[in-house]
C-alpha cells in the first residue's frame, strides 16, 4: 500500500512546521509529519500522512512564507493532484500520472448497479480514454502556468515548456517521484538527497 496525504512545498527561513496552520487550528495537520531533505534557499518539502487539507491552508501558508508554495494530494502513492500559489494568488494545477487520475476521475454511468463489474466492460476503456485525453489536453496550460509558477518563485529555470509537459505526462510507480522530478526540472535547486526520509 503506497502513501495517502500531501507533500507541502514551500521556502522559509524557519521550518515549515513553525507556520500557524500546523499549530493546532487544525487538528492532526501537524501530527506525522516527515521532512524530506531541504533544498538550497530554504525550500523545504514536509510529508503530510494524517490531517484534511483545506484550500485556504496554501492561501496562509504563502501568506506566511512570503513566496510561492504548492501542495500535492497524493492517493496511494499512484495519482497527485499538484495545486500551486503565487504570492500575487496565481494559481496552477496539475495531475500527476494521468492513466490513473484518467481512471479516478472518470463518472459511471447512473444506470450501473454494480460497479466491479463495469470496470470490466469495454465501455468502461472507452470512458477511461476518453477522460485521459481530456486531461492529456490540459497538459500544455498546465505546465506553462508550473512555469510561471517557478519563475514568480525567482528560481532561474531553464526548463522547457515541452520538457514540463513530458513529466506531466510520465508514468511512475510512486507518484511522489514525479512530484520531485517535477520540481527538479522547474529549476528549483536539488537536495543532496531527494527522496524522502525514512
Amino acid at each position: 500500500m503506497g502513501f495517502s496525504g500531501h507533500l507541502v512545498f514551500a521556502r522559509s527561513k524557519r521550518p515549515l512546521l513553525e507556520a500557524p496552520l500546523f499549530g493546532g487550528t487544525d487538528p492532526g495537520l501537524g501530527d506525522d509529519v516527515h521532512e524530506w531533505r531541504p533544498r538550497p534557499g530554504g525550500w523545504q518539502t514536509l510529508q503530510l500522512n494524517q490531517g484534511v487539507w483545506e484550500d485556504e491552508h496554501l492561501f496562509a501558508l504563502v501568506e506566511w512564507t512570503g513566496a510561492p508554495a504548492c501542495v500535492a494530494d497524493v492517493s496511494d502513492s499512484s495519482v497527485a493532484l499538484v495545486t500551486g500559489l503565487d504570492t500575487s494568488g496565481r494559481r496552477w494545477q496539475a495531475w500527476l500520472n494521468l492513466d490513473n487520475a484518467a481512471a479516478l476521475l472518470v463518472e459511471e454511468p447512473e444506470d450501473v448497479d454494480d460497479v466491479s463489474l463495469w470496470v470490466t466492460t469495454p465501455e468502461f476503456d472507452e470512458a477511461i480514454k476518453r477522460k485521459r485525453a481530456e486531461l492529456d489536453a490540459e497538459v500544455p496550460a498546465d505546465a506553462e502556468g508550473a512555469l510561471v509558477w517557478a519563475s514568480a518563485a525567482d528560481v532561474q529555470t531553464a526548463a522547457r515548456q515541452s520538457r514540463i509537459e513530458e513529466l506531466l505526462r510520465a508514468r511512475e510507480t510512486f507518484v511522489e517521484e514525479l512530484f520531485d522530478a517535477l520540481l527538479d526540472e522547474l529549476g528549483f535547486p536539488e537536495a543532496v538527497q531527494s527522496s524522502p526520509q525514512p
